[in-house]
């Protein structure tokens, strides 16, 4: 995936973490969502034009398409006020597409850290799904991720591409503990906030007793 698109991604997923934790206006970030979703279909479009239509032209540009979708669907179920069961069934195909991808990054192109962030976006998709199609109340643990996600596999990559570093080694082995890092962060604040769960119900059954 073209790293101007990450860029854009990582915008987009900041907003909506925020939108999820509460601190942005679900309308206003659904409008920056279909921009950038909008963007993100048509870009992919001009590269198969212009591309020579071998497979792994067509497995790098079917990436864009996936998050030029999910934005464009965010989007309108933002504006719209939808319920999300179709966006979260959604959710549910992209996250396996993009298990195949991280295990392709691996299998194909023996590249770590593309794996783990594969890995991480079909995590978010998951979670998506849970959210909107089995009605989960993660919201907070989905904004936080998110809001990780936005910085880690998307913002400063760009960044460090635009920079001309990205693609050393020394970066390589860095990003691969700062993706680890961020899987363990994700672990542990999912498994902290069960325990808050369990200890705020026993709070409450202690005091109706």
């Amino acid at each position: 995936m073209s790293f101007v698109g990450l860029f854009l991604s990582g915008a987009v997923l900041f907003l909506n973490s925020l939108m999820l934790l509460g601190k942005a206006e679900a309308k206003s970030v659904g409008i920056f969502n279909i921009f950038v979703g909008t963007l993100q279909m048509i870009i992919p479009f001009y590269l198969l034009v212009v591309s020579d239509q071998n497979n792994w032209d067509l497995y790098n540009d079917a990436s864009i398409f996936l998050f030029g979708l999910t934005f464009l669907y965010v989007g309108i179920t933002s504006l719209k006020g939808l319920e999300g069961n179709g966006l979260g069934w959604y959710s549910l195909w992209v996250a396996i597409v993009a298990v195949v991808y991280a295990f392709t990054s691996i299998i194909h192109f023996h590249n770590i850290v593309d794996a783990l962030t594969w890995g991480m976006w079909a995590f978010l998709w998951f979670l998506f799904f849970l959210s909107n199609s089995l009605k989960k109340k993660i919201d907070y643990y989905l904004g936080i991720v998110a809001f990780v996600q936005s910085w880690v596999t998307l913002t400063i990559p760009s960044m460090l591409y635009f920079l001309g570093v990205w693609n050393t080694q020394s970066v390589y082995q860095i990003w691969t503990y700062v993706l680890l890092l961020s899987i363990f962060y994700f672990v542990v604040i999912l498994f902290k906030g069960k325990f808050s769960l369990k200890k705020e119900k026993g709070r409450k059954e202690i005091q109706v007793l």
